[in-house]
């Protein structure tokens, strides 16, 4: 359902605020897992600048593997995994992007706070990025943090006030209600949401989910199911920049 509205969608989003760029989250882009390369290709037709991965992004690596590897590709991942002698992760935890004379890094990083994979301290990771682009002139520099909890989004913004034009973040699927800029030209916002059946499990069926929650045993669990019926929901922020700054947040969000 989730990438139904956004095709339905995007085209009055587009011609309401002629967005210059394009991002979107593909952690649950194809049946609530990560990727698959024909999902990929869904959302670069429709426009889409990147795609930013998460703790998901490796569900299907046999299949996406091709595709995180190829530099042209706009499928990232964390940028903060393992770099491992004899264990390559695929793909890249950053892009940039050239367009209409507009030049943008997105960065990926993760915490590992409830969340099952280990990595590399992701306010470490964005010091790193961010020395070795540093002779490199951006007019945004854009961090969609990956994380379980609030604190952290809020602390990340801080540590890159000054540094990155927009903090936000994912993985929770609820859009909050905290946009809001720093003195430093800094934007944030704790999460932008997630696009997909209104009332589930995150996109799931509720027969998947909760057996287990009301009993306690993982026994009475079933397969989690995609929704694919009933209302939706689009979420989304615009945000205005303007020589490396934040200038204003705007929250999107369209019932269907």
């Amino acid at each position: 359902m989730g990438r139904e509205l956004v095709a339905r969608h995007l085209p009055a989003i587009r011609s309401e605020f002629s967005p210059d760029f394009l991002i979107a989250n593909s952690e649950n882009l194809t049946s609530g897992k990560g990727p698959v390369p024909e999902h990929v290709a869904f959302m670069r037709d429709l426009g889409f600048d990147c795609l930013t991965g998460g703790n998901h992004v490796f569900s299907h690596v046999k299949d996406l593997a091709a595709e995180l590897s190829d530099p042209r590709s706009i499928q990232i991942r964390p940028a903060n995994y393992y770099e491992v002698p004899g264990c390559p992760i695929q793909g890249k935890g950053t892009r940039v992007i050239e367009k209409g004379g507009k030049k943008v890094l997105v960065i990926k990083l993760m915490s590992s706070t409830f969340l099952k994979d280990d990595v590399y301290n992701p306010f470490l990771k964005a010091d790193e990025i961010l020395a070795s682009s540093a002779t490199e002139k951006f007019d945004a520099v854009l961090v969609d943090f990956h994380r379980e909890t609030t604190a952290e989004i809020y602390c990340m913004a801080e540590y890159l006030s000054g540094r990155a034009t927009f903090v936000y973040g994912t993985h929770t699927h609820v859009q909050t209600n905290d946009e809001h800029v720093l003195e430093s030209g800094t934007g944030m916002i704790a999460d932008v949401g997630m696009t997909g059946p209104l009332h589930s499990a995150i996109g799931q069926k509720f027969e998947g989910r909760l057996p287990r929650m009301v009993t306690g045993v993982g026994l009475f669990s079933k397969k989690p199911e995609p929704l694919s019926e009933g209302p939706g929901s689009l979420h989304a922020v615009l945000v205005e920049i303007e020589g490396g700054k934040c200038l204003s947040i705007e929250k999107i969000r369209i019932r269907d």
